[in-house]
């Protein structure tokens, strides 16, 4: 894999969303009236940390002691599915709680020590696990134990993952915090995707990501398979797929049954992506005849530019042949046939594609498009399948069946709501950009202006050279009308899109969680939660519960491969720091020979100290002084790591990022004074450090740095704490 197989337009344009006002989240406060269970008096514990945020909570004080778990009552015999889902509770409960098994129970206290109960009461839902299916419930968490009513099963487990959240830990121990909570979901589609084409995940990492997407609601892994770099799933029928275009790294069709039935465990649907008529390199190497342009290369400057031709009958009954097959692997009803970012040179040099446009009457690329576009909706409906396609495919007049999902910007979801289309809304939400989960967070799936670029920002990218077709798709202005009710109608839901030009199996986790938990909250809860700090106070915690309950993050892992004796330094640099964002990551690696082992990797585009204390600042700056010895101790941290850092950065990976842990020493140590009072003005050595990085941060932000140049800051780190301690210091 290297970033030329990454999108060159994809790259520069996806970047931009827009800056949003916020608002107030609803409060989760405790209300006072309800006498604690088993919990001594003292300091009252943190409110649990809940996301995506209930539609209706109320926290009463008071708990229930978890030291003996919890016992499952259903109110029937419950259905495999729901027993396996309950098996699964318990052990994420005790992992949470920290119980240890199998427990030694002291005989003097084995009569006091209880389970908690959890009643459970589930109807039957004929459409569980699709679009139309009952996620309500309702939980009331009381002396008495747990009790969780739901209409459906995705219900009882959406009921579970609460439940699970509402664990904290108090001077007694671990507990259960009481609550009343009534709760359904915002949109019906709350997915991920994962790119397995460009770098393979292992069926393990897929599995995390499930367990992970269970505990925040999300309910659709959108799996894309087929690429340029890579067809990933055995074939029977035509396994020259695999022999040619997978490298010898493909799902077997065992595996991706057993995935299916794994996420449906979990109330998630998994509906797979093979792209057409784009895309199509590693389709081509099995079958050339059917290229747009022949010879194929098999090792073209971008491999995504290759395409099928559409004008041949061949093409279709290779489609027809394909989707079949595949569709098999996956029942759910909805299928992606991917539709994006066709080159259109790939069938204006063909003289016979240009012959036949002429001689059919589709005057440009796109109209021959919506054709092949209506056709493979006819080959998915035949197949008992609804098609999905990226919004490329909405430029022309298509059936209105076909679902489309929005990524260039959100102005079309404006447009194929409009005509009547189902959408998808992914735009703002592509967890591959490295923006902050803040960013993402306040993107709505029914602003139709939350995201793409500006004009000025299309005429930059236009005089560098890009493609005034593609360029102009990702414009947003001037901006839509806000959609009217019957469009709202057509808004499923959204997606977290992550390509994986960037990233490995190792770091898959890590790219995806927390950051996607704050998604989830956008799909799920209503859209008046938008409070960001009070999202990333719990978003820490949620994180914990993430790692506690499975998910590998595997960046300290990582930080040990570049400092095997001692990790520290490198991990307290990535505390202040993030990746470059909007692509120009991508081509920070290429320059740096496609390398995806050093500290850039290891860094979080959110690092929770980083974001603390940007907060702590603001309470200083509002005048909290009681935030001071927090400043003092981060701040001094980030000055004195710098000479443990360049005794560890002695090897590649590592020494190109010396000179940024000594700007942030520089910046730390600056702040120090500030709060000591030591110094009132800074230098000029020292304002031109804070200038250098804070232009870095403001530039990264423009979409149009992603498209070209070869300079980049030393180790493809941006100082993200210059902002709040440039505060401190006056500038």
């Amino acid at each position: 894999m290297t970033h030329q197989t990454f999108s060159k337009l994809r790259r520069a344009l996806l970047g931009s969303a827009a800056v949003l006002t916020l608002s107030a989240a609803p409060a989760l406060a405790a209300p006072q009236g309800i006498e604690p269970v088993a919990v001594s008096t003292g300091v009252a514990p943190a409110a649990p940390a809940l996301m995506p945020v209930p539609a209706s909570v109320s926290l009463p004080a008071g708990a229930l002691p978890l030291s003996g778990g919890v016992t499952i009552q259903w109110d029937q015999q419950p259905s495999p599915l729901l027993t396996r889902a309950g098996e699964r509770f318990t052990k994420r409960i005790n992992m949470l709680a920290g119980r240890v098994l199998p427990e030694q129970v002291d005989t003097a206290q084995a009569g006091q020590v209880t389970s908690v109960p959890v009643h459970i009461q589930v109807g039957e839902d004929r459409d569980a696990l699709t679009v139309h299916a009952k996620e309500n419930y309702s939980l009331q968490v009381n002396a008495s134990g747990v009790t969780l009513t739901a209409d459906g099963p995705d219900g009882v487990l959406h009921g579970l993952a609460t439940l699970a959240q509402l664990v904290t830990r108090g001077e007694n121990g671990p507990q259960l915090a009481f609550a009343t909570i009534t709760d359904s979901p915002r949109f019906p589609w709350r997915g991920i995707m994962i790119d397995t084409s460009r770098h393979f995940m292992a069926v393990e990492t897929l599995q995390r990501q499930l367990d992970a997407m269970e505990l925040l609601k999300m309910n659709v892994l959108h799996l894309h398979l087929s690429d340029g770099t890579g067809f990933r799933v055995e074939s029977k029928r035509m396994p020259e797929l695999t022999e040619k275009g997978s490298h010898g790294q493909y799902y077997t069709q065992r595996e991706l049954k057993d995935l299916v039935a794994y996420a449906a465990d979990r109330g998630i649907r998994i509906v797979p992506e093979f792209d057409v008529p784009g895309h199509a390199l590693a389709l081509l190497l099995a079958h050339p005849e059917l290229a747009a342009q022949s010879p194929v290369n098999p090792e073209p400057k971008n491999k995504n530019n290759a395409a099928l031709d559409p004008t041949i009958p061949e093409t279709l009954r290779f489609v027809r042949k394909l989707y079949a097959e595949m569709g098999k692997l996956f029942p759910d009803a909805y299928f992606h046939s991917g539709g994006d970012e066709v080159d259109p040179r790939e069938w204006m040099k063909n003289p016979k594609i240009v012959a036949y446009m002429k001689d059919n009457g589709f005057a440009t690329p796109q109209a021959l498009q919506a054709h092949f576009t209506a056709e493979v909706q006819k080959i998915l409906a035949d197949q008992g399948k609804v098609m999905v396609g990226w919004d490329e495919v909405s430029e022309a007049p298509i059936p209105k069946e076909v679902v489309v999902d929005v990524w260039r910007s959100s102005k079309f979801l404006a447009s194929a709501s409009a005509d009547h289309h189902p959408v998808i809304v992914s735009a703002g939400y592509y967890l591959d950009l490295l923006q902050p989960a803040s960013q993402h967070y306040l993107v709505d799936p029914y602003d139709p202006a939350a995201n793409g670029i500006t004009r000025a920002q299309a005429d930059k990218l236009l005089a560098k050279g890009g493609r005034p077709d593609l360029v102009n798709a990702f414009v947003k202005e001037p901006a839509p009308a806000p959609l009217t009710d019957e469009q709202k109608q057509y808004i499923l839901g959204g997606e977290a899109p992550l390509w994986s030009e960037l990233v490995t199996d190792e770091m898959l986790d890590a790219r995806y969680w927390p950051r996607a938990a704050a998604i989830a909250e956008r799909f799920w809860s209503p859209a008046s939660v938008r409070d960001v700090n009070d999202m990333y106070r719990r978003l820490a915690v949620v994180n914990t519960e993430l790692q506690l309950t499975g998910v590998q993050a595997n960046t300290h892992r990582m930080a040990l491969r570049l400092s095997p004796a001692n990790a520290d330094p490198v991990e307290r640099l990535a505390s202040a720091t993030v990746p470059l964002r909007n692509y120009v990551m991508n081509r920070y690696v290429s320059h740096h020979g496609d390398a995806l082992d050093e500290i850039g990797e290891v860094t979080s585009p959110d690092p929770f100290p980083a974001v603390r204390f940007s907060m702590l600042v603001d309470q200083y700056v509002a005048g909290d002084r009681s935030v001071v010895p927090a400043l003092k101790a981060q701040m001094q941290i980030w000055r004195d790591n710098d000479a443990a850092f360049q005794q560890v950065a002695r090897v590649r990976g590592l020494s190109e990022a010396v000179p940024t842990s000594h700007n942030l020493a520089v910046m730390a140590a600056a702040g120090l004074n500030a709060l000591n009072s030591h110094k009132k003005k800074i230098s000029s050595a020292e304002k031109k450090i804070f200038d250098q990085e804070e232009e870095l941060i403001n530039s990264s932000a423009d979409v149009t740095g992603s498209f070209s140049g070869t300079t980049f800051p030393p180790g493809g780190l941006m100082i993200i704490a210059e902002p709040a301690i440039r505060k401190l210091v006056g500038l």
